[in-house]
């Protein structure tokens, strides 16, 4: 049984945050969900300090290995997550992690302290990809800002504080050095690669916003290379992710230095696939070659 940040797992499979609605899902499959539930453990959306109605539709469009998403983290903000969202998640058979965004270390701060007040939470990770107001700079993208972060946060709670990482700098290790100089427990990456579409019959944006993030299998050989980069630069943990669909992809995250990985987009197709990418890797060598199981997994 693996164990992260001193957090008993079931299995290295976790969620992508904001890739599998877990209260949308019990409402359509009952509890019958959480008799099989598909993760070890359950990353929430993204929350904000205050609520956000996130962007206009188009939101997603699909690519040939993919898709491109620019949902725009819709989310109640912290006061409605905390009085509606948390007690339906805290009902889940596996450890809870939340994840937060703030547009500065005061607004940071109050989610950290909030969130990790609550026993029902096991860690909280950090999504720093929005740009600090006070420097203009994303704090995910600038190792300086990233530290001061986790500077300020660390004191605030004993609990892990999980980094997530933009893949879209030229160096993405050394972000990853500066949250644990700061004081992180464990790194997660890759998150979305900027992209964008447009619609072959207007010849618009497929997007509303102009722009996404794409993620999915063509993400995928991208996600393993700054996985292998940050795993030699660090020595934390580290959550895989970008593509994985089966477990022979997730041997391969593991074999580049993933302590757990993460599914992401192959939820969209198959909600089922945390659960059957744990069963694959369950058959899968240490080589990382892929062994077909001899059960039926439907």
């Amino acid at each position: 049984m693996p164990e992260f940040c001193g957090i008993s797992l079931a299995h290295p499979v976790i969620n992508a945050s904001g890739t599998f609605d877990a209260i949308a899902a019990r409402r359509v499959y009952g509890d019958a969900l959480l008799a099989d539930f598909p993760f070890s453990a359950f990353v929430s959306k993204t929350i904000t300090p205050e609520p956000r109605a996130g962007n206009a539709p188009r939101r997603i469009w699909e690519t040939p290995a993919g898709m491109i998403n620019s949902i725009g983290l819709p989310n109640k903000g912290l006061e409605g997550f905390l009085a509606e969202d948390l007690p339906q998640l805290a009902e889940l058979p596996v450890p809870l992690i939340v994840s937060v965004m703030a547009t500065g270390r005061p607004e940071f701060a109050r989610l950290v302290e909030a969130v990790a007040d609550r026993e029902e939470v096991a860690a909280i990770e950090l999504n720093v990809s929005c740009p600090n107001v006070h420097s203009g700079l994303i704090v995910g993208e600038a190792p300086a800002e990233t530290e001061a972060l986790l500077e300020a946060l660390r004191p605030l709670t004993a609990k892990p504080l999980i980094v997530k990482l933009t893949p879209n700098v030229a160096d993405p290790a050394a972000v990853a050095v500066a949250a644990e100089s700061g004081g992180a427990d464990a790194v997660s990456l890759i998150n979305t690669l900027k992209a964008s579409a447009f619609d072959p019959l207007s010849r618009e944006p497929a997007l509303a916003a102009g722009h996404g993030g794409l993620s999915g299998p063509a993400v995928r050989p991208v996600a393993l290379q700054q996985l292998r980069s940050v795993a030699a630069a660090i020595g934390l943990p580290a959550i895989g992710m970008g593509g994985i669909g089966s477990g022979a992809d997730a041997a391969e995250f593991i074999a580049a230095g993933a302590a757990l990985v993460a599914v992401g987009t192959e939820s969209f197709r198959d909600p089922r696939a945390g659960s059957r990418v744990a069963a694959e890797l369950d058959f899968t060598s240490p080589q990382g070659a892929a062994v077909q199981p001899a059960l039926d997994l439907d």
